[in-house]
């Protein structure tokens, strides 16, 4: 292989790698945001009787979480006064 090839090679290798560790670092700059959510639209854990990701049936269903940004759950702005929250809550929940 000649000198240049394997630069380029390297170049793209280090290109690569940064670009994962980007990626990583995205991710982790997210948290789980319960009661935001409009029915259908949450990421996961909608509580009993629910499975995933788009299970929830209640619009701002405390107990279904959606990802957002870290830092800012607790200041969107939802409508009736609700918060967001990091840990699940017991308001707007399906009726049984």
């Amino acid at each position: 292989m000649s000198r240049p090839i394997k630069t380029a090679a390297l170049i793209g290798a280090v290109a690569a790698a940064l670009a994962a560790q980007g990626t990583t670092a995205q991710a982790q700059a997210k948290e789980k945001c319960y009661g935001i959510s409009l029915a259908g639209e949450n990421d996961c854990a909608a509580g009993p009787g629910t499975t995933c990701a788009g299970t929830s049936t209640v619009d701002y269903q405390g107990n279904a979480w959606t990802l957002v940004d870290a830092g800012t759950c607790t200041e969107i702005d939802l409508p009736g006064d609700r918060m967001g929250s990091l840990e699940e809550l017991d308001r707007d929940l399906p009726q049984a």
